[in-house]
């Protein structure tokens, strides 16, 4: 069965196999939220699709009203640096209305910083490149060696903004209000959310997708490749990999009701 629905979810396209569809007979979610919030998905660098779809939220529903940023904001797209500089701007000038949330991508970059030549050099494969170069940064390959990995961590500490790396190490894994948790990934669905393990928030669950939670919770989350933004057994899914589809996606979320933008 669990196979069968594996295999029903999965569906290829030319630039990402791994985009899913979700399931026609969707299931029920509940959405009991506190106060009605916005969540935005994975940017992955594209300002140009971030700053008009941000503008619009605060139109049509107010100054005021928390926008969650599902984390992923850097990385394969071309502007990471002008997404991070505007989400850090946002979030200073206004925290309780702007909160970003922590991605493996926002983990990765930091583990770059922190160990260029060793675990952290992954990050260069999984998009770091574009984010250095985002900073007008410049990497000889994407398997730099040990001297060169070392420069260019030392020049994008360098090249950030005041206060950014300190802001990115704080982020948080998790926003909630009612019933409604905002992670960057996943949620374990066999354990309640007030004792999620971050690793599991940020980086998912081999069964997040395929097993439906008994407790009534529903998740808004990103990191998994969606055909369409969708609200599907519990879950409200975000990313339609807005780096290279040209869609990024949001929900306005209140209680009984969730209304997708993008």
């Amino acid at each position: 069965m669990v196979l069968k629905k594996l295999k029903s979810l999965f569906a290829g396209t030319p630039n990402n196999p791994r985009v899913l569809t979700a399931p026609q007979n969707a299931g029920e979610t509940i959405l009991a939220p506190d106060r009605p919030f916005c969540a935005i998905g994975d940017v992955h660098g594209r300002i140009d699709l971030l700053d008009p779809l941000y503008r619009r939220i605060r139109a049509e529903y107010g100054a005021d009203i928390p926008v969650i940023f599902l984390g992923d904001n850097v990385d394969r797209g071309p502007d990471t640096a002008s997404v991070l500089e505007m989400i850090h701007d946002l979030a200073r000038t206004d925290p309780s209305a702007n909160i970003s949330l922590m991605g493996n991508h926002e983990t990765m970059m930091l583990e770059f910083i922190d160990d260029p030549a060793g675990q952290g050099a992954r990050w260069l494969t999984f998009g770091g490149v574009e984010t250095l170069q985002s900073y007008g940064i410049a990497v000889p390959a994407r398997r730099p060696d040990a001297e060169d990995a070392m420069e260019a961590a030392d020049r994008l500490e360098s090249a950030m903004s005041a206060g950014l790396q300190d802001w990115l190490r704080g982020l948080p894994a998790v926003w909630s209000t009612g019933n409604v948790h905002c992670v960057h990934a996943a949620m374990d669905p066999a354990v309640p959310p007030d004792r999620q393990k971050p690793r599991v928030m940020i980086n998912g669950h081999p069964e997040f997708l395929t097993r439906a939670r008994s407790d009534g919770a529903t998740v808004v989350h990103g990191h998994t490749v969606m055909a369409e933004a969708a609200i599907w057994e519990g879950r409200i899914s975000l990313d339609t990999g807005a780096y290279y589809s040209g869609r990024l996606s949001a929900a306005h979320i209140d209680r009984d009701t969730c209304t997708f933008l993008s």
